[in-house]
Order: C-alpha cells, then sequence, then structure tokens
C-alpha cells in the first residue's frame, strides 16, 4: 500500500523550460507582485502562494501545509511539453525572433471568473493600473487567506455573487470608471445564469466567443483573452492595437488590416497553437517598447547634458 504524502507547505515543481518571471509578468494575470528577493507572491485558488525558480524547478510555498498540490500544477501548466507547441509556429524571422527572446514563457491556465472580471477591468488600461484596481477590489470584496506570521494581508478575489451585491458607485471608488458598470452587470449575469462560466469549454471556439461577448464590455479581444487564458482554447488569438499594429508591419508591408481578417490569418498562419505564438509576438513587442524607450531616455539625457555643459 502506497502511503500518502504528507501535508507540506513547500513543493518543488518540475519546470526546466519555464522562465518564471516572465510568464508572471507578460501581461496574462495581474495579481503577482515580485519581492526584493525575486521571489513572486500572489493569491491562486485561495491560497497565498510564493514562487521562485529554483534551477530547473519552480519553489513553491504556501501559509499552510498542502496535501495536494494539483491547483498550482494546473495553473502553472508545468506540466504542458513546451518544444512540441513551438514546433507547431511559423518558421518566418518574426516569429523566430520572439522566441528567442521569449523561451520559456507559459502560459496559466486561470479561474474563468477572475480572468474575465479582470480583462473587463483592463480595457483601455496599463498593466500597473489594472493591478491597482484588482488589488483593491480583492482587499475590499476579497476574503483574507492565510499569510505567513507578520506578513501584510492578502485577499481571494470577490466572487460574482459578492460584486453583484455592489453598487456601481462601490465599484467607482476603486477607480475603475465605466469598467464598473460592465463588471456589474457581469458579475449578475453569472449569478442569475444567464452567463454559464462552466458552459464555456463544452463548445467551439467560434461559440464560446460569441458566448462570453453576451457580457457588457467584452468585444473579441477580452473574450479571446479569456478563452485562452482561462480555457485553453489553443487557437484564440486576442487582437489589440499593439498587435493588430504589429500584424501588420511584419506580415502586411504596414498596409493596415482589420482586426477580423487578422483573426483569420492568424488562425491560418500561426497554427493549432496560435494563441500560444500570439502571446510570444505580444511579449517580444512589450520588450521591443521598452528598450526603445530605455534608449530614448538616454538620448534624452545625453542631449540635456551636452546643453548643460556646452558641447
Amino acid at each position: 500500500m502506497i502511503k500518502p504524502l504528507s501535508p507540506s507547505a513547500c513543493r518543488f515543481l518540475p519546470a526546466g523550460d519555464y522562465d518564471l518571471a516572465m510568464t508572471l509578468n507578460c501581461g496574462q494575470a495581474f495579481r503577482w507582485r515580485q519581492g526584493a528577493d525575486g521571489r513572486w507572491e500572489g493569491v491562486v485558488a485561495g491560497r497565498w502562494v510564493q514562487l521562485s525558480k529554483v534551477g530547473k524547478c519552480i519553489e513553491a510555498k504556501t501559509a499552510t501545509p498542502q496535501r495536494n498540490w494539483d491547483w498550482l500544477d494546473g495553473y502553472l501548466q508545468t506540466g504542458v511539453d513546451l518544444d512540441s507547441i513551438l514546433r507547431t509556429f511559423p518558421k518566418d524571422s518574426p516569429m523566430q525572433q520572439a522566441v528567442k527572446a521569449c523561451r520559456g514563457l507559459r502560459l496559466l491556465r486561470q479561474e474563468p471568473w477572475e480572468c474575465l472580471a479582470s480583462f473587463i477591468l483592463s480595457a483601455t488600461k496599463q498593466i500597473v493600473q489594472i493591478q491597482q484596481i484588482i488589488e483593491c477590489i480583492c482587499a475590499r470584496w476579497g476574503q483574507k487567506v492565510e499569510v505567513p506570521p507578520g506578513h501584510k494581508p492578502a485577499y481571494s478575489f470577490p466572487t460574482p455573487e459578492v460584486l453583484a451585491g455592489c453598487t456601481e458607485a462601490d465599484l467607482r471608488e476603486c477607480k475603475m470608471g465605466f469598467r464598473a458598470k460592465h463588471l456589474h452587470k457581469t458579475a449578475l449575469m453569472v449569478v442569475n445564469g444567464q452567463l454559464d462560466l462552466a458552459g464555456v469549454n463544452r463548445v467551439p471556439l467560434e461559440e464560446a466567443r460569441a458566448l462570453l461577448q453576451t457580457a457588457p464590455g467584452v468585444g473579441p479581444k477580452i473574450a479571446d483573452c479569456v478563452l485562452l487564458f482561462a480555457y485553453g482554447f489553443a487557437q484564440a488569438f486576442p487582437v489589440d492595437v499593439w498587435v493588430q499594429r504589429a500584424l501588420c508591419e511584419l506580415y502586411f508591408q504596414g498596409r493596415k488590416i482589420p482586426k477580423s481578417k487578422l483573426r483569420l490569418f492568424a488562425f491560418e498562419h500561426f497554427g493549432p497553437n496560435a494563441g500560444y505564438a500570439q502571446q510570444y509576438l505580444f511579449h517580444y513587442m512589450r520588450m521591443a517598447k521598452k528598450r526603445l524607450g530605455e534608449i530614448d531616455v538616454r538620448s534624452q539625457n545625453v542631449v540635456r547634458q551636452r546643453v548643460k555643459t556646452g558641447n
């Protein structure tokens, strides 16, 4: 008889080809923070968890002993064969440059309600702003979760039932603006059974996208984010203004192509894991934009110094 594992508050997850920092900070999830010691902290499935990369493993720590760690394995998708996914990507130069720069980036598998609500709040917001809004609603309407002694409080993501019981004015206090109306109405739809989140992954991609788009504030881009990051629809290809611009420049000689046609192009060009390819391209573009911004700042500083010294 196999003796069951004893509960433990620490576990090492095999994760050789896994870039933890890139995965947690690439814009697919918004509740992770990196501490001064380099470790990442977040809340997954109602549990505070701290993650760090140690060799070819991810070290995971929780505040309370865990007998079963499937909740974290599923979230991090550590068992996915990344090589087999990357082999399905097209061999064109832009895609291969993105793979080279972002090797080890993984897609998470998030809880559907939290993912949907988070991306409703993401509309026309920068990542830092999204994080601040989500931190506010969790602190106000989430449940306290166990944390290590002396650690600052941490909270679960509020349920649709709790948010449906709020007023729009309450929600606006977290500086979400017009998104308060969308979030509140979506929470009501989930609670009333008008939007069955459990049934989304039982239907084909197009039908699943249409189902999510019945929620206020959810267009094709947000729907595809949720399908990709919460349900594992590998061919969902979110197209925002940055992805649209990049695809037009890289694949259409700068011609402006409608987002609907770009989604069709992505479906045909990037293959069965188009959504994975999108995340590589998206993060690669974010990295390039950041580098260009740093170069521009350095150039401006050089000019200011020359003006100051008269050289």
